[in-house]
């Protein structure tokens, strides 16, 4: 009712009423895909002849999707929906909301390429080849921990140890 009286008083004295949001879900979901397609392009073609490439993956883009997660986020959970993540059936009911989803999905891009960046620094410091992170890369960037997963299988391969560091 309120709103009904509010757009008809801002009609009558001509002040258009403030425009609505105009980042759907949808959008966001396209906006942050784009952007992290790109930022794994860099990851992928790029690192080898950039060394800073590191720093502006995390310090721009992964950035930039954890406030566009926590924007998100704020507008759809409440404090009583962190108990639902306490069950299976509780969690798909948060993420029955368009916007829940969006924010699942730019929490996913977000820590795939921040993976994809450890594996891309942590070859480095054991020399290997950019060639064979490729794949790893491609797979983290596709199915997240089976990327992870093929990298430290080479890691062992390479190292001949599975718990070298990391740092």
């Amino acid at each position: 009712m309120m709103k009904h009286i509010n757009a008809s008083f801002l009609r009558c004295i001509s002040i258009p009423p403030p425009k609505t949001n105009n980042m759907s879900p949808d959008t966001v979901f396209q906006t942050c895909s784009m952007i992290a397609m790109v930022g794994w392009l860099l990851l992928i073609i790029l690192s080898p002849f950039w060394s800073g490439f590191d720093k502006f993956l995390i310090g721009v883009v992964i950035t930039l999707f954890a406030i566009v997660y926590a924007w998100l986020i704020f507008q759809v959970f409440t404090p009583d929906d962190f108990q639902k993540f306490g069950s299976l059936n509780g969690v798909m009911e948060l993420f029955t909301d368009k916007t829940a989803v969006t924010a699942g999905w730019v929490h996913y891009l977000a820590f795939d390429l921040l993976a994809g960046v450890w594996i891309k620094k942590n070859a480095d410091k054991y020399g290997i080849h950019h060639l064979i992170l490729i794949p790893c890369l491609l797979l983290t960037f596709m199915l997240g921990p089976i990327g992870l997963l093929s990298y430290l299988l080479i890691r062992v391969i390479r190292t001949k140890q599975y718990f070298a560091v990391n740092y």
